[in-house]
């Protein structure tokens, strides 16, 4: 197991699954992406550069796109808890997948 497998198997299943579908969506979507822990969280860089960062909490999941992955999506963004270049996904509600997936692509480009 590496960092990322030992962060996500510290939560409990129903979230660790949430946590691994992130995971997917990113490592889908970036395939030349470098998976690391960074900040305690799991991070994605390309060439260098930070591309996205999640995390797990008790009661939602944070992703980190940095301030202009947020600012391209803010209006999909506006129901969520949101804090300069992140965002909280309630626990209780449905995780926006699909969104989770065009901020990635999205930040492909930057």
């Amino acid at each position: 197991m590496n960092e990322v497998d030992l962060y996500i198997a510290s939560f409990p299943v129903d979230v660790q699954i949430i946590l691994e579908n992130i995971r997917e969506i990113i490592k889908n979507t970036a395939p030349n992406a470098v998976e690391s822990l960074s900040y305690k969280m799991p991070s994605y860089k390309i060439n260098g550069k930070p591309l996205v960062y999640f995390a797990g909490y008790k009661s939602h999941i944070g992703f980190y796109a940095t301030p202009i992955g947020h600012i391209k999506f803010k209006e999909e963004l506006s129901e969520f808890k949101q804090g300069k270049g992140s965002v909280q996904f309630p626990l209780h509600k449905p995780i926006p997948y699909d969104l989770i997936q065009k901020i990635v692509e999205f930040r492909l480009m930057y």
